[in-house]
């Protein structure tokens, strides 16, 4: 039977058809690295939850300062992936933006053994094919109604696939099957997530994207239905900020800048902020000592969190 995957893709297809009930957004954003404000007089949980994730910032709560230490010392030696006992702005970046995506390299790790059929530790685009379709493909998708959408997104897997594969062995490692889910937090995959936009939207097929193509992916009105306030307000942002060359239409460079605007690199933000306040000798990098000696900043502990309430506290009265 066809993988749950591509059925879910089929569903979420067709209930597009219907009028959305809400707007759609195809802007992939930056998401913040902590829910916490980022003001170290307050304390440092912002800088825990940046540096670990959330979840791992829970479990650093509960421990004491000795096992925290410990913890952040086996931590420090992974983020020095080059082993030369120093770590770097861009290894502290790297770190943090591991942590943050964390939710992406589990829902890998779950779909992993699905494909991985002969477990060599890669993915061959057969194996994930036949996974995916080959139940279907060998009978030309068989008796299903939509053959054509199947079909569709068989070559839109392979093309996928393809850009995903920087070797072009068409053996996805986990890095590239990780881009191949999730192209969107890629900067080598941006062009196939443009391309697949512009598939969905251009309706006309003259590879651009018109204002009503525009609006037609958001939203779909109701016969006689006066048009919504926000659609008119999303006409205007198409002609002021999304139509950049103002020649009425997207064209690849503008629909890159609308879906994968260039954010505030929290990442990198916080990487800056974390060096610059445990760079002791101020060389633009951090021995283990110097992370060690400023690990309340990067980690959390039963103390700290002590600390950090009676300040609180203090600050309330």
């Amino acid at each position: 039977m066809l993988r749950s995957r591509g059925l879910l893709v089929l569903c979420l297809g067709l209930a597009l058809a219907k009028p959305p009930p809400e707007k759609r957004d195809r802007v992939h954003h930056g998401q913040e690295l902590s829910d916490h404000p980022h003001d170290d007089h307050q304390g440092f949980q912002y800088d825990h939850e940046a540096f670990l994730g959330k979840e791992q910032a829970k479990t650093f709560d509960q421990l004491t300062p000795e096992e925290s230490r410990e913890r952040l010392g086996k931590i420090v030696d992974r983020i020095d992936r080059d082993r030369d006992g120093f770590v770097t702005q861009a290894e502290l970046k790297d770190w943090i933006k591991h942590t943050q995506n964390r939710y992406i390299f589990e829902n890998v790790q779950k779909n992993w053994r699905d494909y991985d059929r002969d477990g060599d530790g890669r993915i061959a685009w057969p194996e994930f094919k036949n996974a995916t379709y080959g139940y279907y493909e060998g009978e030309e998708f068989g008796d299903l109604e939509d053959k054509q959408s199947y079909r569709k997104m068989l070559v839109r897997d392979e093309r996928r696939f393809k850009a995903a594969d920087r070797d072009g062995d068409m053996v996805a490692t986990r890095e590239e099957f990780t881009a191949f889910l999730h192209p969107e937090e890629f900067d080598y995959m941006k062009d196939i997530v443009v391309t697949e936009t512009i598939e969905d939207i251009d309706k006309n097929g003259d590879g651009y994207v018109q204002v009503d193509e525009y609006i037609g992916d958001m939203y779909t009105p109701e016969s006689g239905e006066p048009e919504p306030e926000w659609v008119q307000s999303e006409r205007q942002q198409f002609l002021d900020f999304r139509d950049l060359d103002r020649d009425g239409r997207l064209d690849r460079a503008e629909i890159g800048h609308w879906i994968l605007p260039q954010d505030y690199d929290h990442p990198e933000v916080e990487a800056k902020h974390l060096l610059y306040e445990s760079d002791k000798d101020k060389d633009q990098r951090l021995t283990k000592q110097e992370i060690l000696d400023n690990w309340n900043m990067f980690v959390g502990s039963q103390a700290t969190n002590y600390g950090e309430d009676l300040t609180r506290k203090h600050d309330e009265l």
